[in-house]
């Protein structure tokens, strides 16, 4: 059979386990069994429904798979609910484009409602294809039931944890500054525009501050974003810092002394004086663009001036920093410091406002061309001899996570949560977090952690949830509200959906002044609503409070690996601000998964094979196996690659089959099941055992590599040493002997079965079905309703002997392949050297003749400390040639019996001739012990043609014809 063929055959299989497991809701059965041990609880994060899952989805869901199955197995409740991320900017973006709509002001001109409404019905667009895929890929879990963030049940709960933070005195509003997406005209988190920063080539320019009251002196100051200028109102210097004044042709500038050769490079120049910067502090200076100079600013006294700062180094530019407060945390930070000017010349969508006269309706970074405007601002100041210099440089900007617009630091309102008052009792609960891999608790989470900063969580957007806030529209009085029947008893009207389209028309009286409440126009952070999905999706405090408070924290969370700054991380936030506990216990983190080519994986670049079809080409099992036991699953990038899936499924689901197909060619269900003293079998139970045993230990530990690590080398040890050595044994030579190894083998393949079930859930489930003798004919049994099994059963002295003695063979083979002699030629002996002298049982020593094919073991002691050594008797008695001419015969008759396709039913005649007369007496000696070997009735020595097969073969050297006459 191909391989082709046995992919098919393997992907009928896993198709029939699929429908038996849905037509006997046996997951639905594995979840309400009997469950001694309690529940176990596990977060499962929200996906996006705005694309189909990709092999990152995939990796997560393995792992989302295999956690829960091992812990049901183990004797827990685990239930598995499904969620969709329904609100936020993947949605808005896709509705934009399919409406042509630009900017936010055109969304206000169609109508929220309109909007929200498209959104709402594009949010599962792509639902049957995630149910296609997690189907294929065998997960447990409840997607039927599913939560979704847009449900009102879940917005209830969100309202609620914002009031309990609320009144926990821990969100307030604030000017701060932030990076906006112009795009979105919104806000972004910390975390969010983390996971932006690309590479790009950007204008820097350093330009002439013209001091006032003073002809042809300036202060040069170098900015990165020249479209800031035109909102500057002062320039800061260090104190501490030495500065000179040069004259340079006709002109003077001032800059640090220690920038001078960075900035003026080779050009000619003379230092007329020397001063520190305090020398230089309440100099003022013209503005370098007329649009505010006459305007009536507040505080405009304090204007254009020089500053000390303490942010000011002599790193790069030129020692001098240009200052807008409107355009930098520093700049706010000192404006509010010296009572500055606040000028903001450009919206919300990074345009300039109407006074910005030189440059109408320009993008300060405009998507596709982001140095665009930054040219015409450094063409304005050449123009008018403001500008010094001007050059390209490469550095790492932020980007909109979602529509890829370079972002804009911008100051504005928000609200915040107080993360940095409850740092140190993050910092505390973190420690109650099992992090796997390990190095993440005080690596890429913990550093995170320690630089924590205040959560912007007001977005300026629209499908999202709402902020509970109404503002008295008269006395300003705020009032949150934190539930639908608060809601509904201040205003008297019945709520079913709480999106801002709809809440946003309900007002009630302030109890204050008899005023109007209305609520404020922003919305949440959708990581809010995800961050505060413990609570949401079981609608609690309003339902199931017993039930969540029994079983807070999550035993078990699994995502990515940029979600440390992410949802793990606003998780932890929200938990330990509402319950002071982590969310979570134990998390397993992936990397990311990549094209073969290690590039990020792309439809529009077509760089990697559909989900789909690897599924049906190489079957579930195969992928996730791939997937579990490679680097993404120790948070790690990995290339991804098709013929990785081929070769697990060659070392597990392929190897395992072929194992239990050659015992079903001799299973004899007539004979009783026996425990067995043989060496061999008792190793192999002690394999399987020790096996399960590592398996358990690491599961225990959420460390998914070293859990499937020993499945592979089980099942190679099985096929090619247990299954190899007991061939003959089950053929059935000896019926005590073969009754020992069925009985062996039923045993191994039901604990196989077990142990592999998380993991491989489909070769796990039909193996059970057919070693247990079940088939699917009962509908309540299946392995994913067993329990974990005990791995008592481990003769520590037995594995450890059986390492030596294949230490021997593989020193002993390699002995053979130098010399040219192979393994069907018998040789006189072994002689095995060692610090010590070993001592063989029969058992032991038969093993290392029949595998090294030698007539006698030989121990001897060696002076050589812990040093194993072999050595063969390569001399070949005129028997031993004979013997090794036999051996090749059977060989070749069984090489010729597979060819012709004939199974073990299949009687023959063998015909043979050769003229050597060696090969003659070996025929004469053992033909008659061949007999049984190669499932013959008799040899006979002659060339008759027109047989069912005929072919000529060599042995030493000498043309030997070979054919079979099949017996009916």
């Amino acid at each position: 059979m191909s391989i082709k063929d046995n992919l098919s055959v393997e992907e009928n299989v896993e198709e029939k386990v699929l429908n038996f497991w849905e037509e006997n809701h046996i997951f639905q059965k594995s979840v309400n069994k009997q469950a001694p041990l309690g529940d176990y609880i596990f977060y499962d994060g929200p996906p996006f429904a705005t694309g189909t899952p990709h092999y990152g989805h995939l990796a997560g869901s393995v792992i989302k798979d295999v956690v829960p199955r091992f812990w049901t197995m183990k004797g827990y409740r685990v239930e598995r609910q499904w969620g969709w991320d329904c609100h936020g900017l993947p949605i808005e973006n896709i509705v934009e484009k399919e409406m042509n709509i630009g900017s936010k002001k055109e969304i206000l001109d169609i109508g929220v409602e309109k909007f929200n409404l498209s959104c709402q019905s594009r949010v599962l667009e792509f639902a049957d294809d995630w149910k296609k895929v997690i189907r294929k890929i065998g997960r447990f879990v409840d997607m039927d039931s599913s939560y979704k963030t847009m449900d009102r049940d879940y917005m209830e709960s969100i309202w609620w944890v914002f009031k309990s933070l609320w009144d926990k005195d821990l969100i307030y509003q604030n000017y701060k500054s932030m990076h906006i997406c112009p795009r979105c005209e919104t806000t972004l988190s910390q975390s969010e525009v983390s996971e932006g920063y690309r590479d790009i080539k950007d204008l820097s320019v350093i330009a002439k501050f013209k001091l006032k009251n003073k002809n042809n002196e300036y202060i040069l100051a170098w900015t990165t974003t020249p479209w800031t200028l035109i909102g500057n109102v002062a320039l800061a210097v260090s104190s501490e810092i030495e500065y000179v004044k040069i004259k340079q042709n006709d002109d003077i500038y001032i800059l640090a002394k220690e920038r001078l050769e960075d900035v003026l490079k080779d050009s000619d120049f003379e230092i007329i004086e020397t001063l520190l910067g305090s020398d230089l502090l309440n100099l003022q200076y013209e503005p370098l663009f007329p649009y505010y100079k006459d305007e009536d600013l507040e505080n405009k006294e304090q204007a254009w001036k020089i500053y000390s700062a303490d942010f000011v180094t002599t790193e790069d530019g030129t020692g001098v920093v240009h200052i807008a407060p409107a355009f930098g945390e520093d700049d706010l930070n000192l404006g509010k410091k010296y009572k500055l000017p606040f000028i903001q010349h450009i919206d919300m969508s990074g345009h300039f406002k109407a006074e910005v006269k030189d440059f109408p309706n320009l993008m300060v970074k405009p998507l596709g061309d982001h140095m665009a405007t930054d040219i015409e601002i450094v063409k304005y100041l050449a123009h008018n001899n403001l500008l010094y210099s001007k050059e390209k440089y490469e550095h790492s900007y932020p980007h909109c996570w979602r529509c890829d617009t370079p972002l804009l630091n911008y100051a504005t309102s928000s609200y915040f949560v107080k993360v940095e008052a409850i740092k140190d009792k993050l910092l505390q609960r973190a420690k109650d977090i099992n992090w796997s891999p390990n190095h993440l608790k005080n690596g890429r989470f913990g550093k995170w952690l320690e630089g924590a900063r205040d959560w912007s969580i007001s977005r300026q957007r629209f499908w999202a949830s709402p902020i509970p806030l109404w503002r008295c529209s008269s006395c300003q009085a705020e009032k949150v509200i934190g539930s639908v029947k608060e809601l509904e008893d201040l205003s008297g009207q019945t709520i079913s959906d709480l999106h801002n389209h709809v809440i946003d028309k309900i007002r009630f009286k302030c109890s204050a002044c008899g005023g109007t409440m209305e609520r404020i126009e922003d919305v949440l952070d959708c990581w809010f609503e995800s961050g505060s999905m413990p609570y949401a999706k079981m609608h609690y405090p309003f339902e199931n409070k017993d039930k969540f408070e029994a079983n807070f924290p999550a035993q078990f969370i699994a995502e990515g690996v940029d979600q440390t700054r992410a949802w793990f991380y606003y998780m932890h936030v929200i938990s330990t601000a509402l319950m002071d506990s982590s969310a979570f216990l134990n998390t397993i983190v992936n990397g990311i998964v990549l094209a073969e080519d290690g590039k990020k994986m792309s439809k529009k670049l077509k760089n990697y094979p559909d989900p789909l079809l690897i599924l049906d080409k190489y079957g579930a099992d195969a992928l996730r196996y791939y997937l579990l036991s490679s680097p993404v699953m120790l948070a790690d990038n990995m290339n991804f690659s098709e013929s990785g899936v081929l070769e697990a499924k060659r070392k597990t689901v392929m190897l395992l089959n072929n194992v239990f197909k050659f015992y079903n060619l001799y299973e004899d269900k007539s004979l009783a099941r026996v425990k067995s003293e043989d060496f061999l079998d008792i190793w192999i139970i002690s394999r399987v055992n020790e096996s399960g045993s590592e398996i358990n230990k690491a599961m225990e530990d959420y460390s998914l590599p070293k859990a499937v690590k020993p499945i592979t080398k089980l099942i190679d040890d099985l096929s090619t040493w247990y299954l190899r050595r007991s061939r003959d044994r089950l053929k059935g030579v000896n019926a005590e002997d073969k009754q020992k190894a069925l009985s062996t083998l039923v045993y191994v393949f039901e604990k196989i079965a077990l142990i592999i079930a998380p993991f491989m859930p489909f070769l796990a489930e039909d193996l059970w079905q057919k070693i247990t003798g079940n088939n699917y004919q009962d509908k309540e049994k299946s392995v994913h309703l067993e329990p974990w099994p005990d791995f008592e059963s481990i003769e520590k002295n037995v594995l450890e002997r059986m390492v030596v003695l294949r230490e021997i063979v593989e020193l002993a083979l390699a002995k053979r392949d130098k010399s040219g002699f192979r393994v069907r030629q018998p040789l006189k002996s072994v002689t095995v050297f060692c610090d010590k002298i070993l001592t063989f049982s029969e058992a032991e020593k038969d093993l290392l003749k029949s595998e090294l094919n030698v007539k006698e073991v030989i121990t001897k002691q060696s002076e050589k400390a812990e040093i194993l050594e072999v050595v063969l008797d390569i001399n070949l008695s005129p028997e031993l040639i004979l013997e090794g001419i036999k051996r090749e015969f059977v060989r070749l008759i069984n090489n010729l019996r597979k060819e012709s396709s004939l199974t073990i039913s299949d009687t023959v005649k063998v015909y043979w001739y050769s003229d050597d007369k060696e090969i003659q007496e070996a025929m004469t000696i053992y033909s008659k012990e061949m007999l049984e070997e190669v499932l013959a009735q008799e040899f006979i020595f002659s060339q008759a043609e027109d047989l069912f097969v005929q072919k000529n073969v060599k042995i030493n050297n000498n043309i030997v014809s070979l054919g079979l006459e099949k017996i009916k």
